[in-house]
């Protein structure tokens, strides 16, 4: 087994990222190491790296990844209790939790008071390798991990555990699609996997909004049945039972509102960076017995179904188109500058290799 990997370490917004290396620690109980294979750069990766979201610094940023089995510590199972073995592919969630806390039991791990989060823990010398932008990460007690099929791209197997994975826990919020009229502001990464797991589920209208007229025409090709700016006539009195703001603009987030017919649901993701107070007519959304739902993050039930996701529907949808596949580890500070001049859905890092 190797004994040290390569990390590349943010400190703070306008300061480069250094590429150096660290120790590989010994497992414990119930922890795996992983040899990362890739990463794609979130858009909360990007807001901490301008300064737009503060985390815990220094820091190994990345936490949509997919690796190999390295080692495997005592004890240490996949999410189904099933045994683990080197060299097998596979992915975990965002977190590590223990499964018998209060909120873990609730069914909102993400939010449990023992969370460790990969991509946003401070680096230490007793805490390393808990980021995608590195060779190995070393997965802690009470992740769930689950293998991934061969055959699934490694810059698809890569946005499972977060944008994926957030998108099916935003519609589990959302409750039974089939026959329904949604709304989706925004068709960033988890917009336009919204539109594809919309349809799967049987939505019978799907309305793509956003500002970028490229991302809508994608939009189309991922299951959504129109289109609009939005600032579009055609969105005005537009009555949907569910609507969805991935986007994070406040504007957004009260149009979502506006847009719901009697018993809607409205479901935030986006608006996780400080900015303005969100404006509700409290009258409108009584009367039309309307709910708005917040999530951040996801749990075990929507990853398991992510990875299903995935491994059922990556060939039906170009999920791959998504991705610039340009950058190895070494240069993950242009990563991140190609990330911000362009504007793709994703950008891709190849950790090893």
């Amino acid at each position: 087994m190797a004994t040290k990997s390569k990390i590349v370490v943010f400190r703070e917004a306008g300061t480069p990222l250094q590429v150096e290396t660290c120790d590989i620690p010994t497992l414990k109980e119930g922890e795996v190491l992983v040899k990362n294979e890739y990463a794609t750069l979130c858009r909360s990766d990007i807001s901490t790296y301008l300064g737009k979201r503060i985390e815990k610094s220094p820091t190994i940023l990345g936490h949509e990844i997919v690796g190999r089995v390295a080692a495997i510590g005592p004890g240490a199972a996949d999410a189904d209790g099933k045994p683990l073995h080197v060299g097998e592919r596979v992915t975990w969630t965002i977190y590590a939790a223990d499964p018998s806390t209060e909120l873990s039991r609730r069914g909102i791990p993400q939010k449990s008071p023992d969370l460790f989060k990969y991509g946003h823990e401070r680096l230490t010398p007793d805490s390393t390798l808990h980021g995608g932008l590195a060779e190995y990460t070393l997965l802690r007690k009470h992740t769930p991990i689950l293998p991934l099929d061969e055959s699934v791209p490694l810059p698809v197997g890569s946005i499972i555990n977060c944008a994926i994975s957030t998108v099916v826990g935003s519609l589990r919020l959302a409750g039974e699609l089939r026959g329904r009229r949604v709304a989706i502001w925004g068709i960033g990464m988890l917009g336009i996997v919204a539109c594809a797991l919309c349809k799967e589920r049987g939505a019978d209208e799907i309305i793509a909004i956003d500002i970028n007229r490229e991302r809508l025409a994608m939009a189309g090709r991922f299951g959504a049945t129109a289109t609009h700016l939005p600032d579009d006539e055609a969105l005005r009195g537009l009555q949907a039972d569910v609507t969805i703001d991935y986007s994070g603009r406040v504007g957004s987030m009260e149009a979502t509102v506006d847009a719901l017919g009697i018993g809607g649901v409205a479901v935030w993701v986006g608006g996780v960076c400080p900015q303005e107070k969100v404006k509700i007519d409290s009258e409108r959304l009584i009367r039309r017995l309307g709910t708005i739902r917040g999530l951040h993050n996801y749990n075990g039930d929507d990853f398991r179904e992510a990875v299903a996701f995935v491994g059922r529907c990556w060939q039906k949808y170009p999920i791959g188109e998504l991705i610039y596949d340009g950058f190895p580890l070494d240069r993950a500070e242009e990563a991140f500058r190609y990330a911000i001049e362009h504007n793709p859905f994703r950008v891709g890092i190849r950790t090893n290799g």
